[in-house]
């Protein structure tokens, strides 16, 4: 119920937003209102969305693996650790890009997809050969993470499109981190799940 309420919220405030531009505008993350003291932007970016392609993708993701994850992560943190790990995802993912581009009065940033990134890479960590429906097609979690990471980083350095691919990858490096502080003997399984596919 936790992941249905995060998505409940980030989906009213991303409508409200493309109803209302002052609204987005206050929330956006943007350098020079970052600088001036609206610290709140590094998180509420996350609670808004380009568009309903952007918002569905990112809140699919996250029923799904955050549902998974939930069962996993209530019973050690409680429901308020499972919220500010989800929070973490969305500061943490943005804070590179922030550093990079804080004197870049053009650059701005939204979506939640930092913290999407920390859940499924989380969720990757525990299962790595689980099957994942990519556009329906079924690919090993772990095949999927590799590609996803160096597709992420090819497209970083080409620079061509809006996406802010520096927050998927620093947002998944969160979620592998998050759980290996949580319980060290994860990084061991992970390494036996990888050499014994279950496929």
């Amino acid at each position: 119920m936790i992941t249905l309420g995060l998505i409940a919220v980030i989906v009213a405030v991303s409508l409200l937003a493309w109803q209302q531009p002052r609204m987005l505008e206050t929330l956006i993350y943007w350098p020079p209102a970052v600088a001036r003291g609206e610290w709140w932007r590094l998180v509420t970016h996350g609670f808004i969305h380009a568009d309903g392609t952007h918002l569905l993708f990112n809140m699919v993701t996250l029923f799904f693996f955050g549902t998974a994850m939930e069962r996993v992560l209530v019973p050690l943190i409680g429901t308020i650790g499972f919220v500010l790990f989800f929070m973490a995802g969305i500061l943490l993912a943005m804070l590179p890009s922030h550093f990079r581009h804080r004197h870049d009065p053009r650059y701005r940033s939204l979506g939640a997809s930092g913290a999407v990134s920390s859940v499924l890479f989380a969720f990757i960590l525990l299962q790595p050969w689980s099957l994942l429906f990519v556009f329906f097609v079924p690919v090993p979690a772990i095949v999927f993470a590799a590609c996803y990471i160096w597709y992420s980083i090819w497209a970083q350095k080409q620079g061509r499109d809006n996406i802010n691919h520096s927050a998927h990858l620093w947002g998944g490096a969160w979620g592998v981190l998050f759980m290996l502080w949580l319980e060290p003997r994860l990084l061991q399984h992970f390494f036996t799940e990888l050499l014994s596919p279950l496929m």
